[in-house]
């Protein structure tokens, strides 16, 4: 088996240090602490924590790309409520990135407009989502209803995690954070859901909290 190239190994390891300590806790010399390598070896591969972060964000973005292009064309609850769980299993690998937003921002302001960029994509994504379910007649929603719950889907998978760590901790839970998180989002439309749907969302909800 191939060992992970330099480069990797360091991304890998300030992804993990991100997610744990924050971005803002976390410095270059502490990245080559954790690999056991020297700062000038480090720095030889990524000159600059910026270049880190940088690299991190194009790997998240290529992750999270592909859940946001899917959910556009949910129809069905069931559908929706896979989207939402690889949706919040995408950010939570990443999770350090919207978490820690207002930091990343200040940091490094290069990436404002692919971050801006990336949530436009997103909100339009969720309009037709909501839109979709519409049309196939499981919500019954205005145009409006759609704008505003696309809004909230999009609230929600951003905020999600930031919001965890101000909640007190839960006793172990039989379904993993991104199945729960993707529970509660999915029961935004829970007012709107009509016909069999309805039987289904009934069915979620009872499973996921017994």
């Amino acid at each position: 088996m191939t060992a992970p190239k330099t480069r990797d190994r360091i991304l890998d390891a300030s992804l993990d240090l991100f997610n744990r300590e924050g971005l803002a806790s976390v410095s270059t010399h502490r990245i080559a602490a954790e690999l056991g390598m020297s700062p000038g070896n480090l720095h030889y591969h990524f000159r600059t924590k910026q270049l880190i972060v940088t690299w991190l964000f194009r790997r998240f973005e290529e992750r999270f790309a592909p859940c946001i292009d899917a959910s556009a064309t949910v129809t069905a609850l069931d559908d929706l409520w896979l989207s939402l769980h690889l949706t919040f299993e995408a950010i939570a690998e990443y999770r350090f990135i919207y978490r820690d937003i207002e930091v990343l921002l200040n940091e490094f302001p290069e990436l404002e407009t692919a971050t801006q960029a990336l949530t436009a994509r997103n909100l339009l994504a969720a309009r037709s989502l909501c839109a979709g379910l519409a049309e196939a007649g499981v919500i019954a929603a205005t145009a409006e209803d759609v704008e505003m719950l696309a809004l909230q889907i999009v609230f929600s998978t951003s905020c999600w995690f930031s919001f965890a760590r101000m909640t007190p901790r839960q006793p172990a839970q039989a379904y993993s954070e991104s199945a729960l998180a993707a529970y509660y989002t999915l029961t935004l439309l829970s007012p709107y859901v009509v016909g069999e749907s309805k039987d289904y969302l009934n069915y979620l909800r009872a499973k996921y909290l017994k």
